[in-house]
């Protein structure tokens, strides 16, 4: 009898561990592309955490919410061209290095524990290289995730948005 229940409670404890190795895994997304033109230009565009609609179409506005402009903490709410909003927050940022690195708090990506990176690299006098890259997991972590809100989705859509404005910005800086 003693063995029947140590093998329930060992068979309970195994089913409860394999339930969590279902859930979402780290997942990644990396974009970029060369541009034509200085760094200096490129980074004038992209270094203004209080604007990324001067360069990415999706964006109708953004707005600094909390904290100052281009530090540390600060945190931004973009207004996409169909209305749905993301808040973000800055959680590195060097002019010197041109990069910058934050995450997203909320919003209707099909992403959570977001933090990515855009970086902006002299290539020579007149080219430039911007890397955007990102870590995240799905936004619905259950093992079972609702249609839409699976990995395939979220790399999907997170590669779509880097790549829509990194081929804008080439398109507007060249």
């Amino acid at each position: 009898m003693k063995y029947k229940i140590l093998l329930a409670s060992l068979l309970s404890v195994s089913a409860a561990f394999n339930a969590f190795a279902g859930d979402a895994k780290s997942l990644s997304a990396h974009e970029e592309v060369t541009i034509n033109a200085p760094a200096e230009k490129v980074w004038s565009r992209v270094g203004n955490f209080n604007d990324l609609g001067a360069w990415h179409p999706a964006v109708k506005k953004t707005e600094i919410v909390s904290g100052t402009n281009n530090k540390v903490g600060a945190e931004r709410l973009l207004t996409l061209q169909d209305d749905g909003t993301i808040k973000e927050k800055l959680l590195a940022y060097s002019a010197k290095k041109h990069s910058f690195k934050y995450s997203i708090i909320e919003g209707v990506l099909p992403v959570s524990n977001y933090v990515s990176t855009v970086s902006v690299k002299p290539q020579g006098k007149d080219k430039t290289l911007v890397v955007w890259s990102g870590t995240f997991k799905r936004k619905d972590t259950s093992a079972t995730p609702a249609a839409g809100q699976d990995d395939e989705t979220a790399v999907k859509t997170m590669t779509g948005v880097y790549r829509a404005g990194l081929d804008n910005l080439k398109k507007i800086s060249e």
